[in-house]
């Protein structure tokens, strides 16, 4: 199977369990691969042919920054349901999603999550 990535997706949101995160916001980085098949856009070299990466960003960001989560598995788990929503070509889609300043008394790259969802 071919996939779709998008690494790096940077988001200004507004999860967290502390009112400071839901009032404050922050940033969150996004990693994406979505599973389809890409056979018929290497033929025909026709953006109809496959799923646009701008749609399924702009589809991501839509998702992921109109709600208040207090946690980022959910804010995962929502925004993996949506791109396989809305996107029937894609079979699967896995999540990476990174909170760099999460509110926690350590020195750490990023607190994380990965989902990996599968069409039914």
């Amino acid at each position: 199977m071919d996939k779709i990535i998008i690494n790096g997706l940077k988001l200004f949101a507004y999860h967290g369990v502390n009112p400071e995160e839901k009032e404050n916001g922050q940033n969150f980085i996004i990693d994406l691969e979505a599973l389809t098949s890409l056979e018929r856009a290497g033929e025909t070299d026709c953006l109809d042919d496959t799923v646009s990466y701008a749609k399924i960003i702009k589809t991501v960001r839509r998702v992921f920054c109109e709600n208040k989560y207090d946690l980022i598995e959910r804010a995962a788990r929502v925004t993996a349901d949506a791109v396989l929503e809305e996107y029937p070509e894609i079979n699967r889609v896995k999540i990476l999603l990174k909170k760099p300043e999460a509110p926690i008394s350590a020195d750490f790259g990023y607190v994380a999550v990965e989902i990996e969802r599968t069409r039914q």
